[in-house]
């Protein structure tokens, strides 16, 4: 960040310090002030490492918590600083696929030094140009494709070099109860979250929310003038726009749009947490203080939101009012996605009482959410692995094992007990033992099948097929602990609802 040249009043000239003086020796002895909108920056090496080049970056994230109405007006050559560039390069999934330009991440790395001076001279010229986004599809658990973007490897590490750059500024604006793609955060800290929430406050109401297309329709003059409001440098403004205007590159024909950011790149979550910060969590911070009379709880991942209500009629009211400020965002919530449903611990006896069923459950994050009683009666919230999640997993668990017909046993186990143990890490929250349970056993039933087809005699003993399952095949373990034992340890007691 640059400093202005301050005029001085008394003709005494300070003595110069020695060429090892710490701090801010230049604006010691020239009499500088610091530039209004900046941090200081002024004890940053001149050639910096990766410690300095942190350490600047500290300065910022100070500077941002200290005044939140300040907007940072030199923040390029943090982004351009070859230290950085060269981190943003390490962190890059060494088999991922190439983008446009078909540049792999070991290629480009042969001659990484001299690629990454280049890349830092265009960025510091202005001369960097974005590459249109490859266009992939992935399955989704409902089985629909899910479209996603693969950036340019070039693209992959400035993008990556810049949200380094924006959260330590960001990451003191956004609210506690947004935890998608943050550093430190994690869907199970959401999780955690929301279960306390709906155990320890007066929740009788939960909304269910989804956005249809959100990234899809993600409006970019909006999104600039949300940049803007802490972004004054105009260089790195340019970089975001370039990437969005980049367009996306499929069977050929290139398409660009005014709406919309690709999923896949490294800049885009940010994106999406910085549209929704301004768009909803600020207002629903505004009006659950100002509006709401009972109380209400919230927790955002990225596009998907639970919002918990003590009452009815401000929770219907809310979502009246929540459909028409999205509107003035272009954005909407979807029709399908969308419930508002009794919930809570008093939910099954006011049900009960009025002759209804039982409260309905609601998804988040991969787990269906239950109301349910422990063996002593008390209010639990109970979590299960949601039925489209298991099932997707299953179906391409099929896939995959025909394509291994013939390869030997041990290397089909070793695939199989590397699924298994991801699943129980994400999906082995407490009380969900029984799905976990099923989901092994169901993975047991398919391998047996595909081994079967192994021969035409289509015939394997039970004996065999058990030690094939109890040598590969891992017992079902809870991997995480009680939600509000977590919480209490990772937020030592103050509140990420707020």
């Amino acid at each position: 960040m640059t400093n202005e040249r301050g005029k001085s009043d008394s003709l005494v000239v300070p003595k110069k310090p020695s060429n090892k003086a710490e701090g801010r020796a230049a604006e010691m002895v020239e009499g500088r002030g610091l530039a209004k909108g900046n941090s200081p920056e002024g004890n940053a090496l001149r050639t910096q490492c990766r410690d300095s080049a942190h350490s600047a970056l500290e300065r910022v994230r100070q500077a941002a918590s200290k005044d939140r109405k300040q907007r940072f007006t030199a923040l390029l050559h943090h982004v351009y600083d070859i230290d950085r560039l060269r981190a943003a390069y390490g962190e890059i999934e060494r088999n991922a696929a190439a983008g446009v330009d078909g540049e792999t991440w070991r290629h480009y790395g042969e001659n990484l030094e001299a690629n990454l001076r280049g890349l830092s001279e265009r960025l510091k010229r202005g001369a960097y140009r974005a590459k249109p986004v490859r266009r992939a599809y992935v399955p989704k658990a409902d089985g629909r494709q899910r479209p996603l973007g693969v950036p340019a490897l070039e693209d992959k590490i400035v993008q990556r070099a810049v949200v380094e750059v924006l959260n330590a500024i960001y990451e003191t604006d956004f609210l506690g109860f947004s935890y998608g793609f943050r550093p430190g955060r994690s869907p199970h800290g959401a999780l955690d979250a929301l279960t306390v929430g709906i155990w320890r406050k007066k929740v009788n109401w939960v909304l269910d929310a989804d956005i249809r297309g959100f990234f899809d329709t993600l409006d970019h003059e909006w999104l600039v003038k949300f940049i803007e409001h802490r972004i004054g440098d105009q260089r790195v403004v340019r970089l975001i726009q370039k990437w969005l205007k980049a367009g996306v590159l499929e069977d050929g024909k290139r398409t660009r749009s005014d709406v919309g950011t690709v999923q896949g790149g490294s800049i885009s979550p940010l994106l999406a947490n910085l549209y929704l910060h301004y768009v909803f969590d600020l207002w629903l911070q505004q009006w659950r203080t100002k509006r709401a009379r009972g109380d209400v709880i919230v927790v955002r991942f990225a596009d998907d939101f639970v919002v918990g209500f003590q009452y009815r009629h401000e929770a219907e009211q809310f979502l009246v009012e929540l459909r028409e400020r999205f509107a003035k965002f272009a954005l909407e919530l979807h029709p399908e996605k969308t419930r508002l449903i009794e919930f809570g611990r008093f939910a099954a006896e006011s049900r009960r009482r009025r002759g209804e069923g039982k409260p309905a459950s609601f998804n988040f994050l991969g787990l269906t959410h239950i109301c349910a009683k422990s063996r002593k009666g008390s209010f639990v919230v109970l979590r299960q692995t949601t039925r489209t999640r298991w099932q997707a997993k299953l179906r391409e668990l099929r896939v995959e094992l025909r394509r291994r017909l013939h390869t030997p046993i041990p290397e089909q186990g070793a695939y199989l007990r590397s699924v298994l143990l991801g699943h129980y890490r994400y999906y082995g929250v407490p009380l969900n033992g029984p799905a976990l349970s099923a989901f092994r056993m169901a993975v047991r039933w398919l391998w047996r099948r595909i081994l079967r087809r192994r021969s035409q005699g289509n015939h394997l003993p039970r004996y065999r097929m058990d030690r094939h399952t109890s040598r590969w095949l891992p017992a079902p373990r809870i991997c995480h602990p009680w939600p509000h034992l977590r919480l209490g340890v990772t937020t030592q007691g103050k509140s990420r609802m707020r």
